[in-house]
């Protein structure tokens, strides 16, 4: 759906006052966020977020708005910027990147796994999450592709038409002004980070950053490597694996698994048959009404919880996950005071925040069937690779990755152990030559939902390159 409705004409320019706000500008819908008469510092100062409705009192800053990525589409993607408390830096920066493909960052990574606050049920007020990753670095979560969350785009066209390719590119675009209007980040660490389809964006990402970077003395962006979890990585093993997965832990008969072993051969076709898609539907029934995404959690049964079929280039994907928190934060971001605080939806986009684009997934495009040529690449290049995974999840499980990982064929440096967390087993790891993999034990599809003590653990060393605690 477009906006051209949207004629709001302004000019740029910057206030004379000693506040020194620069405008928004408001063409057809378009915001054209920090024109070329502010300043970095005035920019920055107009996506300051003093503070959001039902904070509590914090002690690091933060930012939101809109970066325009293709002025001529109308494209706009939305972020949020939490940075690491004062005594924490200078601390390295780290963009997050949830999934779907259509999730919003905001909704998962930022709301309920890393992020700094939690949403009570009241959809009102907010709550500190003691063990969110900014206070170790400085988090970036995007909404991506344009449409998705507070993201937009003025060409109705584009929410029917995006795919892998253009969300990489939009992402890279992205970055490039964003490290303008924040200078400081400049030269700084840079990682970038994300879960499940994101499994498709960060490599993808990763790899236009790595390739522009090459032959750039002092790169502006600083990019040092990628941390994905239960990551979509490649078709034939994320399939292979995910039968074996719900045939070893109980969810579905020794027939079904024998028919889904030969009748969905994804090596062969990209469309499941008739066939596959029949005995998809038999294991979901076998399944029962559990969570797929955590196999052990009492699913949502809440009549206001939205449950999607993600069938179409990933099948086995029945239910997205769905715990009720999501409520509340579709309660919270619709909320217009909190539109306000963020600076977002400044052009009155025609339908209300959701958590993820059913629009937006239904009508992917181009969708590569292994990410598995551009680890290659990406490990030679020396960058610094972590893959985890969460041993409770049942679409994008610890199987399917270790599969994908071992199609890699990597020297393997550090065998398999043990990690512990305060004397007990937080999960297990792998160091291979130029990637090292991780899982925790009892974290579903959402590792830091589930297990966020462990997960920053995690995170912690991935920052630092070092091996998980071996000793209890």
């Amino acid at each position: 759906m477009g906006f051209s409705s949207l004629s709001l004409l302004a000019r740029s320019s910057c206030s004379s006052s000693s506040s020194r706000i620069c405008l928004v500008v408001l063409v057809a819908g378009l915001a054209a966020v920090g024109a070329a008469s502010c300043s970095p510092a005035e920019q920055q100062e107009q996506d300051r977020v003093a503070r959001l409705p039902g904070q509590p009192r914090v002690d690091f800053a933060q930012y939101s708005g809109y970066v325009t990525v293709d002025a001529r589409a109308g494209r706009a993607l939305f972020y949020w910027l939490v940075e690491a408390p004062p005594s924490a830096q200078p601390s390295p920066l780290v963009l997050w990147l949830n999934g779907g493909p259509g999730c919003s960052s905001i909704a998962y990574g930022a709301s309920e796994e890393l992020g700094p606050f939690r949403i009570n049920s009241d959809g009102k007020t907010l709550y500190l999450n003691p063990y969110a990753w900014n206070t170790v670095a400085n988090v970036l979560f995007l909404d991506s592709p344009a449409g998705v969350g507070f993201s937009y785009t003025n060409t109705s066209s584009d929410l029917h038409t995006s795919g892998d390719y253009r969300t990489a590119v939009d992402a890279y675009n992205f970055l490039v002004k964003w490290f303008e209007r924040f200078p400081q980040y400049k030269h700084r660490e840079f990682y970038i980070a994300g879960e499940s389809y994101a499994g498709h964006y960060v490599p993808q990402l990763s790899q236009l950053v790595y390739r522009k970077n090459v032959g750039v003395e002092n790169a502006t962006i600083n990019f040092r490597g990628f941390l994905v979890g239960n990551a979509v990585t490649d078709d034939y093993h994320d399939y292979v694996g995910t039968f074996e997965y719900w045939w070893t832990h109980g969810l579905i008969s020794d027939a079904t698994y024998r028919i889904l072993r030969v009748r969905c051969d994804y090596e062969a076709s990209e469309h499941p048959s008739d066939a596959c898609i029949n005995a998809l539907d038999t294991a979901d029934s076998e399944m029962g009404n559990i969570d797929p995404y955590s196999i052990y959690t009492l699913p949502c049964n809440d009549p206001g919880s939205l449950k999607r079929n993600l069938r179409g280039h990933y099948p086995w994907m029945s239910r997205a996950y769905d715990p009720c928190t999501e409520r509340y934060s579709r309660i919270y971001y619709n909320r217009a005071d909190v539109q306000r605080a963020m600076h977002a939806n400044i052009t009155g986009i025609p339908y209300s925040w959701d958590t993820c684009s059913n629009t937006i997934s239904e009508n992917w495009g181009d969708s590569p069937k292994s990410m598995l040529p551009i680890y290659r690449k990406l490990i030679a290049a020396g960058l610094r690779i972590w893959v985890f995974s969460g041993d409770t999840d049942a679409v994008v499980p610890l199987t399917a990755t270790r599969y994908s990982i071992d199609a890699l064929r990597l020297r393997t440096l550090k065998n398999w152990y043990p990690w512990y967390d305060h004397g007990k087993v937080g999960g297990w790891s792998q160091i291979y030559k130029g990637l090292t993999f991780v899982t925790v034990t009892g974290a579903g599809h959402e590792v830091p939902l589930h297990r966020p003590r462990q997960a920053l653990i995690l995170f912690e060393h991935f920052l630092k390159n070092k091996p998980m605690p071996a000793q209890p």
